[in-house]
């Protein structure tokens, strides 16, 4: 096991790390730029290194910073949470050339789930439904047109290095298809310095669900339920439940061992989340996340595991500590993640919180770094904590949540809680009756 991890992140996900690690009497060092140094991930950390300025390209994205932290520290392992380095290939071969664990996948799999077009011809190798479309990069607009004929209008443009929303344009008919093309490919070239493009069937009503995966690198992988995260704006995802309203358990377990499987046959190491589009009882794979998600507390509350346990006793060689036989659901549980925005705009929100308390009580979760007095910093997501809850079943969850939403007091800058207030007012969240695209129009009518 190790004796020393370093946190590759800030915020939340690094205490939520630092966590783990003292649970597992597991040193921890945090690392942080000149903007961050009074942020309760380096206050709480056993060490601290300051690895340069505000800008994350000069700190959080510096792969040398960074491994010199780990040199000086004596660190052995880096745990890099969720977005900055986490999914980079190449951070994690220099870290191997430097005698470093890397508590993630290995290098192969990052690479072959990071190019959207590589990892859906993957998927479809391991026996994973995925969307019809075109077999490979589309560049050119006759191309797009015999595609989009095939598979039948409305289709999407995707970037294949995309994500965020970014380089992704949807064409109703043959005339919009050439204006999509264009300004997909001029939006992936901006965006990515990537201007390729692959196009999809379109769907018209589904939910965003995505499996839960754990593999333990040689050969072995269970899968811990889904997560529906319909609840989107502009492709960010705001609300998260487990399990899916929509799912029923045949096929919970269907697509379960499928994902499951196809992860083993990889051997691949530690967590990871295969994403789905659901419609009418089918799933179509959208991408793969070859990491920790932001949503992962309310897996963990319906299975009662610490995934991040998990990542650090597999990356250091041991076994997991359970089986599929093992994973029982129990109860539901919904995340809804708490922004410094201002709503109905969404604008970011920086500045001094002059008052802050969390929520409490049986079942109720908040996975926060801010606190009195903090100023949140204009450089990062705006992203200041999580709320999850848990009940025995859905009702109780939200009542749980709504009565967590009123408890929760952030002074100083503007929040998204007013957001969920209102969502919880709503007879089709009540139900579990929504789609991707519900909020975006939900959003246009109250505030269009």
């Amino acid at each position: 096991m190790f004796d020393k991890i370093l946190i590759a992140n800030r915020g939340e996900i690094a205490l939520r790390v630092i966590r783990a690690c003292r649970e597992m009497g597991i040193q921890s060092v945090a690392v942080h730029s000149t903007a961050d140094s009074d942020a309760m991930h380096v206050r709480m950390a056993d060490e601290s290194v300051c690895i340069g300025p505000a800008p994350s390209t000069d700190s959080y994205l510096s792969m040398p910073a960074i491994i010199s932290a780990c040199e000086i520290t004596g660190a052995q392992a880096i745990h890099p949470g969720y977005g900055f380095l986490s999914e980079n290939a190449n951070f994690v071969q220099m870290l191997e050339d430097h005698g470093i664990t890397f508590i993630g996948p290995r290098a192969e799999h990052i690479r072959i789930m990071g190019d959207k077009i590589t990892a859906k011809e993957t998927a479809k190798e391991l026996g994973i439904p995925v969307v019809p479309g075109s077999a490979g990069g589309v560049d050119d607009m006759e191309t797009a047109k015999a595609v989009a004929q095939e598979i039948g209008y409305p289709v999407i443009i995707k970037a294949t290095a995309g994500g965020g929303g970014r380089g992704m344009k949807v064409a109703q008919d043959e005339k919009g298809l050439e204006v999509a093309f264009r300004t997909a490919r001029a939006e992936a070239k901006a965006a990515f310095g990537n201007p390729d493009v692959y196009i999809e069937k379109y769907l018209q009503r589904p939910r965003h669900i995505e499996i839960q995966v754990f593999g333990d690198g040689r050969g072995k992988a269970v899968h811990l339920g889904e997560r529906d995260c319909s609840l989107q704006r502009r492709h960010q995802k705001v609300l998260e439940e487990a399990p899916g309203p929509a799912i029923t358990p045949e096929e919970r377990a269907r697509i379960g061992k499928i994902c499951a499987d196809a992860v083993a046959k990889i051997q691949y190491a530690g967590a990871g989340t295969i994403e789905f589009l659901y419609e009418d009882g089918e799933f179509y794979f959208i991408e793969m996340n070859t990491r920790l998600q932001v949503e992962h507390p309310v897996t963990e509350a319906i299975f009662g595991v610490d995934l991040v346990r998990q990542q650090i006793l597999v990356a250091a060689g041991e076994e997991m500590e359970f089986t599929q036989d093992d994973l029982k659901i129990n109860g539901h549980a919904i995340e809804v993640r708490i922004n410094a925005e201002k709503v109905p705009g969404f604008t970011p929100s920086p500045g001094r919180i002059s008052q802050y308390h969390a929520p409490g009580g049986l079942g109720v979760r908040m996975d926060s770094a801010i606190y009195d007095g903090y100023r949140i910093p204009p450089y990062y997501d705006s992203l200041i904590g999580k709320l999850i809850v848990h009940g025995r079943d859905r009702p109780e969850a939200l009542a749980r949540l709504s009565r967590a939403l009123g408890e929760l007091i952030v002074d100083g800058v503007d929040t998204t809680v007013p957001l969920f207030d209102a969502l919880l007012q709503e007879p089709d969240i009540l139900a579990g009756n929504y789609s991707i695209h519900w909020l975006e129009r939900w959003l246009d009518k109250h505030y269009g």
